[in-house]
Order: C-alpha cells, then sequence, then structure tokens
C-alpha cells in the first residue's frame, strides 16, 4: 500500500514578508446548527490542530491536512489504545518516502461527525508536531471550512455552510488521488497547479516551477522536515503576484525542492505548488468543497477588487 502525507514544518533560516492586495470585507454567515464547529489551535509549525476523539477515548490533537491522502496516528497514540500493527506500508513524504506500520481505526470522532474503519500509518509524535493527522480520507464529500478569524474550524455539506454567501473568490479545482488541484493560477505569468495543503506552513514548488521562474535569483536554501523525520534541501526564491481568478497575492515566500509528492500526483513536468498555511491566514476564511471540487477565498476586510 502506497500513501501520501504532505505535511511539513519547514526550517527557514528567515522570514520573507507575505502581503496580500488590498479589498472588501463581506458578511459573515453564522454556522447551522447541524454543523460541525470545532475549536482550533495552532501547534509549533503554525499549522492546524483540533481535538479528536478515537471511539470513546480522548480528546487528541490532531493536525487537519488536506494534503495528506490518509489519516495518521501517533505510535505513542496506538500504544495508549492498544492497537497493533497489522500490516506495512510505503508512505510518501515531502521529503522521501518509508516504510511505515498500519493499524486499524474502528473509529475517529471529529464534532458530530464519525469517521469508521480506516487504516492509518502510524508515525512518531516527535515529528508530526500533535498526536495524529485527519487526512482526505476522513474529509472526501465535505466542506472544510478554515475560519481564522473566528479561530475555528467547520465541517459540514455546502449547503449547511451557507454555500458561496460571504466569498469573494470561487476557484473550480479537478480531482487527483483524492487531492483537488486548482489549475487556472499565475504565478509571476507562469501558469501553476495549485494544492491546498494545510499540513504545511511552507508553500513549496515544484523544479519545473522553479526553472519557469529562473529570471527570480535564488535567495538561500534552507531544509524541510517531514512528518517521517526526513529532511531535503529546498531553495527559497519570492514570488511577485500570485494569480488565483480575481485574487492576487504579492510578494509570496516559496521554497522549491524535488519532493515525491509531486512525482505521485504526476505533477512533475508542468509548475505546481503546495499552498502551505503561511498563506491562507492571510484571509478571514477559506473553505474546500470536495464534493463540488472548488475552493473559496474570504477576503480580509481592507481588501477590495
Amino acid at each position: 500500500m502506497v500513501l501520501t502525507a504532505l505535511a511539513t514544518a519547514a526550517l527557514l533560516a528567515s522570514s520573507l514578508p507575505v502581503v496580500a492586495t488590498p479589498h472588501a470585507a463581506t458578511a459573515e454567515a453564522a454556522p447551522a446548527s447541524n454543523v460541525d464547529v470545532v475549536g482550533i489551535d495552532r501547534d509549533m509549525h503554525n499549522r492546524m490542530t483540533v481535538p479528536v476523539r478515537i471511539g470513546k477515548l480522548g480528546p487528541f490533537d490532531f493536525l487537519i491536512d488536506t494534503g495528506a491522502e490518509r489519516t495518521v496516528l501517533a505510535r505513542s497514540v496506538a500504544v495508549k489504545l492498544g492497537l497493533s500493527p497489522t500490516s506495512r506500508g510505503t508512505l510518501i513524504g515531502v521529503a522521501g518516502t518509508q516504510a511505515v506500520d498500519l493499524v486499524e481505526v474502528d473509529e475517529i470522532n471529529l464534532g458530530k461527525r464519525s469517521f469508521y474503519s480506516l487504516t492509518a500509518p502510524l508515525l512518531e509524535e516527535e515529528w508530526l508536531g500533535a498526536d495524529g493527522i485527519i487526512g482526505l480520507d476522513s474529509l472526501q464529500g465535505q466542506r472544510v471550512l478554515l475560519d481564522f478569524k473566528a479561530g475555528r474550524m467547520a465541517i459540514g455539506d455546502v449547503a449547511e455552510l451557507g454555500g458561496t454567501r460571504g466569498f469573494e473568490i470561487v476557484v473550480q479545482a479537478r480531482r487527483r488521488s483524492g487531492q483537488l488541484i486548482m489549475t487556472d493560477a499565475l504565478i509571476d505569468g507562469v501558469h501553476t497547479d495549485i494544492i491546498i495543503d494545510t499540513g504545511s506552513d511552507t508553500s513549496i514548488g515544484n523544479r519545473a516551477l522553479q526553472r519557469a521562474l529562473s529570471r527570480r535569483h535564488k535567495v538561500e536554501t534552507t531544509q524541510l522536515l517531514s512528518v517521517t523525520g526526513q529532511t531535503i534541501t529546498a531553495d527559497i526564491g519570492m514570488a511577485r503576484e500570485l494569480k488565483l481568478g480575481q485574487l492576487t497575492v504579492n510578494n509570496t515566500a516559496l521554497a522549491f525542492a524535488d519532493a515525491p509528492p509531486f512525482e505521485r500526483l504526476g505533477l512533475v513536468k508542468r509548475p505546481a505548488l503546495l499552498l502551505g498555511m503561511t498563506q491562507l491566514r492571510l484571509f478571514q476564511r477559506v473553505a474546500i468543497d470536495f464534493a463540488a471540487r472548488r475552493v473559496l477565498f474570504d477576503l480580509p476586510a481592507d481588501v477590495v477588487l
């Protein structure tokens, strides 16, 4: 079994500024009563964690990772739950592949929603930075609403979470291996495929994107740390403009690396980017609709289109 987990923590030697283009505020729809609303916290790498119960035990702190195919458990949590490995698999992380133990999880509860019969890889807690990862196998067919202004995450149907009301930008995406890939993005004029990756603080581009942006000189290098504990060397650069439809983000710091997930998704030959939490937190809200294959952005109050 081959699995993908994109969650990373970037060890940047220096931070580069990220600025959104100014725009107007919109009204925020209140969540319906049957929508699961979960308070969110930031972990040490500026990602997003939520309380999760496994069966009747917990809560445990899990990352929400829209870049990971599978839900993942920390080995220490599996030991606490008395779960023994039932098989082995190969996990593809941002820094390489690694053989992992797999366990069978009968039930995971996130808010009022439950997910059953999951096969979860085991990773070490010190590299995860959390008790586990909620991946795409627990998110398909739903809307995941990241509400940074209110400090919460909501999971529910599109209609339950207000449809497109309050979102200035709606970007259609295509599906590949469970991932939603936005294909109409431009980075400094270069057509780029973009995947929303809530498991990473850093936005990571492939080498095809770096080559297309070669006129932008390399600033420095850094080491990216994967949830597997492996590291990969990346170059750091700056994009003047990242455009998604009518949306423009200025001065975006990017890391460039030969990350294996690009090959897994068939995104080696054409420019592609894993868009991380540093850029996502520029918005008031981001909604990821897996059923409707679209990503919606609620712009900050001081930005007008």
